[in-house]
């Protein structure tokens, strides 16, 4: 009997395998793909400048190699913007009047993917991948695919990014050697307040002649980060889900105060500022020394600092960990797009598998990550030495801030807990709403303080109104409501 059993199940093996390739693909659908009759995939993107000369030379490279001996043409194309692309995309499916028929891969945001998946329009592209293939990639990122709840993939990394802060380290040592602070000073959020409000006064008391001229030391890119992963820092988070898939609103009072006392109330007394398009452009000005920007926006921290047009100094930069609030556990964001594959056939979902897994092997991903300033999407690839190695032999080495950055980037990665809000029907609104509200409120209680104190009122006397426990209630009032709308 059990030499019956044993035959059986050898058997069932070889059926198996005659039935499906080594990947778990049905081998009738290999056979469909006939190179001397090949299958064309539409790619499209949104990548522009450095981004999109590398993608199109990866395209290229496929499409010479693998492609022509499997019977796979791609053909990629950028659509502008990130929200030039999703609008294209939407309308695609949709069958919009006037709009091009549906890519079969498209670089994708949750909020993105989550729209189209509503519409049935994406594809489950984990069937075309064993477990043991899935596996490979960095936890975090697979999860950010699987939030239809059902266990099917939809969106496939690709390339990604985190936040690490850049520190102007040539003004910061002639502030720290004045002031006896040091770069551990800047590990939380409470910290970061209290060191730049020294700043300020550091940089006031640089001209006596002048009162209240002090600078500001700091500035972030995305201030909706700061609350969704503050938030999580802090252990709550805005958004979770009940048990049938639909979002919940968390608005924790005392959350929602320590990230309002931690950026709202520097911000009004000048310590933090928004001023540039980017806060690298700010540190090109001279209007502060320390940011918080993706990985990708290291590429455009400057080398030198230019005051009034008619003087420029050159900058050494340093690259530090993003910070935690004080006694939590850190968490970082995880963000950048991954891919989408439209729901078609097998034939062009498998041809789509097949370009994305050879797009994220390892040094291959690893090349255009660090020509792109993103961070590859396996975990073997998330290893400084390899990306050092490869940077080292490459064409084009990168800038040693981006290097840095990276580097950085990639301890994060491993010892972070990475995290981005799941997509829901207004995630997008939401999101916008969280990052919005607390910035223009910011700004706009600044320059009250600035008018009022030209008009001779006593500037600490004006800031303590403003940023008070009435003044928190009042604002908290405002931004609860108004986010409670919004989530449907």
């Amino acid at each position: 009997m059990k030499h019956l059993k044993k035959l059986s199940a050898v058997i069932s093996f070889i059926l198996m395998v005659s039935l499906f390739g080594c990947d778990g693909t049905s081998s009738s659908v290999v056979e469909l793909i006939d190179k001397n009759e090949p299958v064309t995939i539409a790619v499209w993107h949104y990548y522009n400048g450095v981004q999109q000369v590398n993608f199109d030379n990866s395209v290229e490279e496929f499409n010479n190699t693998v492609g022509r001996d499997k019977g796979i043409i791609v053909e990629a194309y950028s659509k502008g913007s990130i929200s030039e692309l999703a609008d294209s995309v939407i309308a695609s499916v949709k069958k919009s009047a006037g709009a091009e028929n549906p890519p079969d891969i498209f670089t994708a945001y949750a909020e993105t993917a989550y729209t189209i998946d509503q519409l049935g329009g994406l594809a489950d592209i984990g069937k075309y991948f064993t477990d043991d293939e899935i596996n490979e990639y960095v936890e975090d990122y697979i999860d950010e695919g699987l939030f239809s709840g059902n266990g099917s993939l939809k969106i496939f990394p690709t390339a990604k990014s985190t936040e690490i802060m850049v520190l102007n380290y040539t003004d910061w040592q002639n502030f720290s050697n004045a002031e006896g602070v040091t770069v551990d000073d800047l590990k939380t959020w409470e910290s970061i307040a209290e060191i730049a409000e020294k700043y300020y006064k550091y940089t006031d008391d640089l001209t006596p002649d002048i009162e209240n001229d002090g600078k500001a030391f700091f500035g972030r890119d995305s201030v909706a980060n700061y609350m969704i992963v503050g938030a999580r820092q802090l252990g709550e988070e805005f958004i979770s889900f009940d048990e049938s898939g639909k979002p919940v609103l968390n608005v924790d009072r005392e959350v929602v105060r320590k990230l309002w006392d931690n950026y709202y109330v520097p911000y009004v007394k000048g310590c933090y500022t928004m001023q540039g398009r980017y806060r690298s452009d700010d540190v090109k000005l001279g209007k502060s020394i320390a940011i918080i920007c993706s990985t990708t926006g290291t590429a455009y921290y400057p080398e030198e600092v230019t005051i009034d047009d008619d003087y420029t100094y050159p900058i050494e930069n340093m690259v530090l960990p993003v910070p935690n609030f004080e006694g939590t556990e850190p968490y970082a964001v995880q963000q950048g797009a991954g891919m989408s594959v439209i729901s078609s056939n097998e034939k062009k979902e498998y041809a789509s598998a097949v370009f994305l897994k050879w797009f994220t092997e390892e040094e291959r991903n690893i090349e255009f990550s660090i020509n792109s300033g993103y961070l590859p999407v396996k975990k073997s690839a998330n290893d400084f030495d390899k990306i050092s190695a490869i940077n080292e032999k490459s064409e084009n080495t990168v800038k040693e801030t981006m290097l840095n950055s990276l580097k950085l980037a990639i301890d994060e990665v491993n010892n972070y807990s990475l995290y981005t809000m799941k997509p829901f029907n207004t995630a997008s609104e939401v999101r916008d709403y969280l990052g919005n509200y607390i910035q223009t409120t910011a700004e706009e209680t600044y320059a009250s303080v600035i008018e009022k104190t030209q008009n001779g009122e006593n500037r600490d006397d004006i800031i303590a109104e403003y940023t008070d426990d009435e003044a928190f209630e009042s604002w908290f009032s405002i931004f609860n409501s108004y986010i409670e709308s919004l989530v449907k």
